[in-house]
């Protein structure tokens, strides 16, 4: 890839999984209960093989993948990057036993996976974590504490679960263990938030976990977080320059067709400057998304930064689009069932998780003074 253009494989693959999304998978995420996992929509991501690329493809890749399925299937997209984001520490740092138990099943779309990070108490300051890990004396632990806001809890089969094991000590004190969701002890509830997918919170109460549960090193989770942040953030602002695409292609289609003041809604200057104005800021965020993305692949220095320059830019930018769409669309874009409402309740969400768009400003701004 050119800095500034797709090949022409990638832009075949792009248009082939749309399709996919638009023919296979939209029908069974249509069929799922909002709230819940959609089990059927996660098989068909492990039988199309997509959720297999997850653990060996490159950010560009994971990017192309999530916007395009975006485009056609928020849910489909939703659904495929949260098995990732919860089995990727596995792949980043698991021992050779935890991955040949859990890739494969999260892989073929058996085992749903989660990762439990956020705390009623640490959300944006994640290094503030309270989840207890105290000493079991036998070389094991004890988890006690809650968890809050996790995506797919209290649905999925295993946790990437980060929790202190060392008082005092900020992110340095921090373990990731993997947590199968039938350990005695752990419990989960429903939040009802604005979300299709699955939202909980999660209970411990002394969930025994042990050194092979241990996800990296002992007291070094935090780098295990990091590690999968920086390569999926970039990979959130795929998400929305794909929802942002499908709200402007719409926005193109209604205003070159929809008559009013005597002739179509494109031939006024305020309506066509508003749509030039989307499309300028949906071509620059998926830039920096594909500069982020290629930065990674690459190794380049400065990832922290770029990554949170792609996920601020695309998920700021995403919000603008959906709502000067809704707005160019007027009262129909509001409907229950209509494109422009699914995106509108959609959008909201990427500007929090997985590191607020204030939380990105902090990270680019201590790079730019380091």
């Amino acid at each position: 890839m050119s800095a500034f253009s797709l090949e022409p494989a990638q832009i075949a693959w792009c248009e082939e999984l749309r399709t996919t999304a638009a023919e296979r998978l939209r029908p069974l995420a249509e069929k799922g209960e909002p709230g819940y996992v959609n089990r059927p929509l996660v098989a068909a991501l492990g039988e199309l093989g997509l959720l297999g690329k997850l653990f060996d493809a490159g950010a560009l890749e994971l990017c192309l993948m999530r916007e395009s399925l975006a485009y056609a299937c928020t849910e489909a997209e939703t659904a495929l990057a949260l098995q990732g984001l919860g089995a990727y520490p596995i792949a980043l740092t698991g021992t050779a036993t935890q991955r040949e138990r859990w890739l494969p099943e999260v892989a073929a779309g058996r085992a749903v996976a989660a990762f439990a990070l956020s705390e009623p108490g640490a959300g944006s300051d994640a290094a503030a974590l309270a989840l207890n890990a105290e000493s079991d004396g036998d070389g094991g632990w004890r988890l006690t504490g809650e968890k809050c806001w996790i995506s797919n809890a209290p649905d999925a089969d295993l946790y990437t679960v980060f929790a202190r094991t060392t008082q005092g000590a900020g992110p340095r004190g921090v373990t990731a263990f993997l947590v199968p969701a039938d350990r005695p002890g752990l419990s989960g509830a429903r939040l009802d938030m604005l979300s299709p997918h699955p939202i909980g919170s999660l209970a411990f109460d002394a969930v025994p976990v042990t050194a092979d549960d241990v996800l990296g090193e002992p007291d070094r989770g935090f780098r295990v977080a990091m590690g999968t942040l920086n390569l999926f953030r970039p990979s959130v602002g795929a998400f929305a320059v794909g929802m942002a695409q499908a709200a402007l292609d719409a926005t193109v289609e209604y205003t070159a067709r929809r008559t009013a003041f005597g002739g179509p809604l494109k031939e006024l200057q305020a309506v066509a400057h508003q749509v030039a104005e989307m499309a300028t800021r949906i071509e620059a965020a998926r830039l920096l998304v594909y500069a982020a993305a290629s930065a990674y692949d690459s190794g380049a220095a400065g990832v922290a930064k770029s990554s949170a320059m792609a996920k601020l830019l695309a998920t700021e930018t995403a919000q603008y689009v959906v709502d000067a769409a809704v707005q160019l669309h007027g009262a129909r874009a509001l409907e229950r069932g209509h494109l422009l409402e699914h995106l509108y309740r959609e959008v909201r969400a990427p500007r929090i998780y997985e590191g607020a768009t204030e939380v990105q400003r902090t990270i680019i701004a201590k790079e730019l003074y380091a």
